[in-house]
């Protein structure tokens, strides 16, 4: 099954913009309540008030036509006139963002809408984005559950002001993300996600290539090879180029395992259920090309997934196994269920060979990360402080926040072997997110600007915009971050 984004039920979120019958959506703080004269009279102030409505976050309300005499009387089920959504106590209109919104396309009435505020550009955006990213659902593999586009539904229009195209790109982009993740082993392995990217790359006229199961050794990718020998989906690097040469160049990676048993250190039944989602990496860096090249970033990129299940079977690697890898290190295994820094290891070392001006790799690499920032807060680490500032201050403005984590240099002698160069775990049970970072370090020798992201791809919870499932963590960030870096 090839993963594409659904783009006319995209699309069937979006109202014209000369629109008629839209009706207004006021977006009301908690401090707004006692002032706010969003109708005619005082009627729609007191339905507000007998219903409850006090401003706080996600608190929506539809709002009854009027007669002559104010709310319209004598019926339950009142034509809607607008409505009002709650924003809680942000300090002013400024600060929405695509959160606060997340949701509402799914719970207004079906029509047309606007908001009746005026929006500052970057929070009409957010706006913009926080609707469409709240009308995400994955139903693909549901029988009798998909909408269709001809299917009455709240639609909007576009807000003044928002980057309508390049909102909308980015909505499409966390949907083939999200659609990536969400999509089990049997519809989408190795194989099929090399599919999915040859079709991303077609799409947008880049190149793309693989190098597919034994050929990963005569090119020199013996720890790709070795991570995904033993399942029968033959493992991959798969290899996207796109761009102008004389761009700067930017380099992704993205961890691509498409299931994780854990290898011979299996993991238990409750630790082996999410690991569909092993590949979020992969799925991020995908759908970050995918928003890079529509909107024609004036880059070089080069996108780069080694593709692997980490299966059990007689030729599956094993622990205390001493395996080279494409940088000439031999690495001893100190667990099989370690395997994302492996496959990593040889696809960091390819794209470091070039000297990107931009080196980044997406991975869900540890439970250590998870333990320390737990799973909406993604882990950073870089070899670039000034990044990591920049990193962190973009993921704040957009509403994709990291955080940033130490190369703690004192703790790299723990990563030595008494067989090989290096161990792929660390001798201490501590710090085990900063031990996977210092591993895959040991891979990034020319370039100056790398950062590595540590980070779980998923939603644990149901919050508006965000159900339970797969999430495009570091996307946005990402996108703005090679906006303000490249934009000349």
């Amino acid at each position: 099954m090839i993963t594409k984004p659904d783009l006319k039920a995209l699309s069937a979120l979006i109202a014209p913009e000369d629109s008629n019958s839209a009706l207004p959506v006021w977006l009301l703080r908690e401090s707004d309540l006692n002032d706010w004269k969003g109708g005619p009279g005082l009627a729609w102030g007191q339905w507000l008030f007998q219903n409850g409505f006090k401003g706080e976050r996600q608190q929506l309300l539809v709002l009854p036509a009027l007669t002559e005499n104010g709310l319209n009387e004598g019926t339950k089920l009142c034509t809607a006139a607008g409505a009002v959504l709650g924003i809680g106590q942000i300090t002013n209109l400024d600060k929405v963002n695509l959160w606060h919104v997340a949701g509402l396309s799914q719970r207004l009435p079906p029509g047309d809408w606007y908001f009746a505020d005026k929006l500052a550009p970057l929070a009409a955006s957010q706006a913009l984005l926080g609707w469409l990213i709240g009308g995400y659902r994955f139903s693909s593999m549901r029988t009798g559950l998909t909408l269709s586009v001809e299917t009455p539904q709240a639609r909007l229009v576009c807000p003044v002001g928002s980057a309508a195209s390049l909102t909308q790109a980015l909505a499409v982009s966390c949907a083939y993300t999200r659609d990536l993740i969400n999509m089990p082993m049997n519809y989408l392995g190795p194989a099929e996600l090399a599919d999915s990217a040859n079709t991303l790359a077609a799409e947008f006229g880049a190149q793309f290539s693989e190098i597919v199961g034994e050929k990963l050794l005569y090119k020199n990718y013996p720890l790709i090879h070795a991570v995904g020998r033993a399942s029968s989906s033959s493992p991959r690097l798969i290899d996207i180029r796109w761009g102008d040469p004389t761009h700067p160049k930017v380099t992704l990676v993205g961890k691509g395992v498409c299931f994780d048993t854990g290898g011979l250190d299996l993991k238990n039944s409750n630790s082996m259920l999410l690991m569909k989602k092993d590949m979020s990496g992969a799925a991020i860096a995908l759908g970050l090309a995918r928003v890079l090249m529509q909107r024609q970033a004036g880059i070089r990129l080069r996108v780069l997934i080694p593709a692997v299940e980490n299966s059990i079977g007689g030729n599956a690697f094993r622990p205390s196994d001493v395996l080279p890898s494409r940088l000439g290190l031999n690495i001893e295994v100190g667990n099989t269920d370690a395997e994302g820094r492996l496959v990593l290891a040889d696809a960091l070392a390819e794209a470091d060979r070039e000297k990107p001006d931009l080196l980044i790799d997406f991975a869900t690499l540890t439970g250590a990360a998870r333990v320390a920032l737990g799973p909406e807060l993604p882990a950073a680490f870089s070899n670039d402080n000034f990044l990591l500032t920049q990193v962190h201050k973009i993921g704040e403005a957009v509403c994709d926040p990291v955080w940033p984590m130490p190369l703690w240099d004192s703790y790299d002698e723990d990563l030595s072997s008494r067989v090989a160069d290096l161990n792929n775990v660390a001798s201490s049970s501590f710090a085990g997110s900063i031990y996977g970072a210092l591993f895959l370090r040991r891979f990034v020798s020319h370039s100056t600007s790398w950062i590595h992201f540590d980070l779980y791809g998923w939603n644990s919870r149901e919050r508006p915009g965000r159900p339970i499932g797969a999430e495009a963590q570091c996307l946005r960030l990402v996108d703005q971050l090679i906006r303000e870096r490249f934009t000349k």
